[in-house]
């Protein structure tokens, strides 16, 4: 197979990956719950914590994140595209948010793209990690948690590394992430924002 194909190949498997309903599939199969009638109705790690409890909560978030995680470090050696990394991350992180399994509609994707940029840009995405604890102490709010991180990743991002594809690709998934918490965005200004 040609490395075209087997890039379209790593980019496809990662974008299944990415689909997996993680804290979704932990609810019905463990719990006969469909976490998308309890709680935000989130598929997220998040709302799984809320609805599931912490031990699952946590199973979810280490399964979101090894689904950013995996392609860009594993799936990705299937092809030699310089880019292919980053392309196979991408495709994880659209995979949770528009997943294959839920009709193309998903959760918000956070813990994916940490997975995702933790193996792409690991220092960057440390010190969003940091801003993300810091928020949520703060606010106990994991939303404003993570929009702050998105934002974070962006702007540290800049400081390591020059690669202007890397750089678009970042700010476009923290768009993404911040799209995705538009209806928490307009809690937070009401006041009216769930805290953990």
């Amino acid at each position: 197979m040609s490395g075209i194909a087997m890039s379209i190949v790593a980019v496809a498997v990662s974008y299944v990956l990415g689909s997996i309903p993680t804290g979704l599939w932990l609810g019905l199969r463990l719990r006969g719950i469909d976490i998308r009638e309890h709680g935000s109705k989130n598929i997220g790690a998040t709302n799984t914590m809320r609805v599931l409890g912490k031990g699952l909560g946590g199973a979810a978030l280490a399964a979101d994140m090894l689904k950013g995680f995996i392609p860009v470090v594993l799936v990705a050696r299937l092809g030699d595209w310089n880019y292919l990394p980053l392309a196979c991350g991408v495709a994880a992180i659209l995979g949770h948010s528009f997943s294959l399994f839920l009709g193309f509609k998903g959760g918000k994707g956070v813990a994916t793209s940490t997975g995702v940029f933790l193996g792409l840009l690991p220092i960057p995405t440390l010190i969003a990690a940091v801003v993300f604890g810091s928020v949520l102490a703060g606010t106990r709010m994991v939303s404003a948690g993570s929009i702050s991180a998105a934002i974070a990743l962006s702007i540290a991002a800049y400081f390591f590394t020059d690669d202007m594809v890397l750089l678009g690709i970042v700010l476009l998934m923290a768009l993404l992430v911040i799209w995705k918490h538009r209806d928490n965005i307009k809690r937070i200004l009401k006041g009216e924002e769930n805290r953990i």
